[in-house]
């Protein structure tokens, strides 16, 4: 009876370990891009952007161009949206809208 016992235990220990092995997964697909244009002046705005935004749940990977006044974040859909990404960069007073793509 207490080989029974300790093997039940024993299986269903293993069982719970592979459940959660399974919810931690990666999603395929889990990761978007975003390019904003940003109304920054100045490296000064460059750096605030990068060291500030890049600590926002979710984010990737980010790309600030200053020539270019962009700023291109890669994030997980799952931890956060455009519109929240777009709010952290307006929250540190820059006016913020996503690019359009010009039109030849």
């Amino acid at each position: 009876m207490k080989i029974f016992l300790i093997t039940l235990v024993l299986m269903f220990g293993l069982g719970t370990t592979l459940v959660a092995q399974n919810k931690k997964a990666p999603l395929k697909n889990d990761k978007e891009t975003v390019l904003f244009d940003v109304s920054m002046t100045c490296e000064n705005c460059q750096k605030r952007i990068e060291k500030t935004v890049a600590f926002e749940k979710g984010v990737t990977d980010m790309k600030v161009d200053l020539e270019n006044k962009t700023v291109q974040i890669e994030f997980k859909k799952t931890q956060t949206t455009v519109a929240n990404l777009q709010a952290a960069i307006e929250k540190l007073g820059y006016e913020v809208k996503i690019h359009k793509e010009e039109k030849e």
